[in-house]
């Protein structure tokens, strides 16, 4: 039994090392053939981010990869994007510089447990905010009174909600309205083109306070070899360069070089097959199931690189367990439910960012083991 202690990221680790981990979100697909080919020059990107100077690769590793999602809008000059070695880490930049100026945060429900943990940690008060209600209905109900900070993952993690551009906008000047910093998450932007769209020239022109954490780790199999970027606007009022340069100086210029490199290949074509890849897997998990009684699959329309698996009446601690004993591991969906833990407890995330094999043989356990338990 899993307890209610663990978060998620140690459950990841825990399957790092099984031929069968459908657990984290991370890249661990094969390597197409343009891929590849870049990997074999990886001695002659090694002399290049040796030789080039690092504001340089920095600047043409974002404008790469920005532009490869459609954010042209993004901040350049006197404020930049800070780059990290994760998104968890521009993360804590983040939360850190928050609880300087408030003490509460309007967060979605349900997320990813980091978000919630790392909020919490730095002595945040956290309010949870439904996805309807941030989607749906009068804007002002996504801000809750009395928070100086609204955060939304947009694609939503595990459900894969897109937070549209006029919704973006009204939430934003509500926002404004009431000085209330607004923050986005879109590590999971990469796989759905509906967050293509210009999520920075949406925020300048509401003239709201806004910061976004972006993430390259999700789309390339690169050995976890990532950058987490740290965007905000100039009247954030808050330290985040002073926090940023508490915690780190910078990000290996080596790995700026290879993001570039990579965001040249998906421009390309690559993103395209990779939107492809995942929507093969997320067939092959819904009709390896289908017919198993009581399962569902509550998000039809999620294009990110994770699918969850509605159990019906089964509880997901129970199947976990069974997983375990066959070296297969997902994720509980608990978890995701920071603020009402009860309400994930009958489902399971299943990453899809993996060969399709491996893919294949985990949705093969999972209905036998389902089987087995109706």
């Amino acid at each position: 039994m899993i307890s209610s202690n663990v978060n998620l990221t140690e459950l990841e680790i825990l399957a790092l090392d099984s031929d069968l981990n459908v657990a984290d979100g991370h890249a661990r697909q094969e390597l197409s053939a343009g891929q590849q080919r870049i990997i074999d020059e990886l001695s002659t990107l090694f002399q290049k981010a040796a030789l080039q100077p690092i504001a340089d690769l920095e600047r043409t590793a974002h404008r790469t990869f920005f532009a490869l999602l459609g954010q042209h809008r993004y901040p350049v000059g006197a404020n930049p994007v800070l780059s990290c070695y994760a998104s968890s880490v521009a993360m804590e930049i983040l939360a850190r510089s928050l609880a300087t100026k408030t003490d509460a945060v309007a967060l979605v429900h349900p997320t990813f447990d980091n978000i919630p943990d790392i909020l919490r940690g730095v002595g945040l008060r956290l309010v949870p905010v439904e996805e309807d209600p941030l989607h749906l209905g009068p804007a002002a109900e996504a801000v809750p009174e009395g928070v100086g900070c609204v955060f939304v993952t947009t694609p939503n993690n595990p459900t894969g909600r897109v937070l549209s551009a006029e919704r973006l906008a009204e939430i934003a000047e509500v926002c404004r309205e009431r000085d209330v910093v607004l923050t986005l998450d879109t590590s999971f932007r990469g796989f759905d083109t509906r967050a293509h769209y210009d999520h920075y020239a949406v925020l300048e022109a509401s003239g709201c306070r806004w910061a976004v954490i972006e993430d390259t780790g999700k789309l390339w199999a690169t050995l976890d070899l990532k950058v987490g970027l740290l965007a905000y606007s100039g009247n954030i009022g808050l330290p985040i360069p002073k926090i940023y340069s508490d915690i780190l100086l910078g990000v290996s210029p080596f790995i700026l070089t290879l993001v570039e490199r990579f965001a040249e290949d998906a421009a390309n074509g690559g993103l395209e097959d990779l939107h492809a890849f995942i929507a093969e897997g997320r067939r092959i998990v819904r009709e390896t199931l289908a017919d198993v009684p009581g399962v569902s699959f509550p998000d039809p329309d999620s294009r990110v690189s994770v699918e969850r698996v509605d159990l019906g009446a089964l509880r997901c601690d129970d199947i976990w367990d069974e997983l375990h004993k066959r070296q297969v591991y997902a994720l509980p969906c608990t978890q995701f439910h920071w603020a009402e833990p009860s309400r994930g407890d009958r489902s399971l995330r299943i990453a899809l960012a993996r060969p399709h094999a491996s893919v294949r043989a985990a949705a093969q356990e999972l209905r036998a083991v389902l089987l087995a338990a109706g």
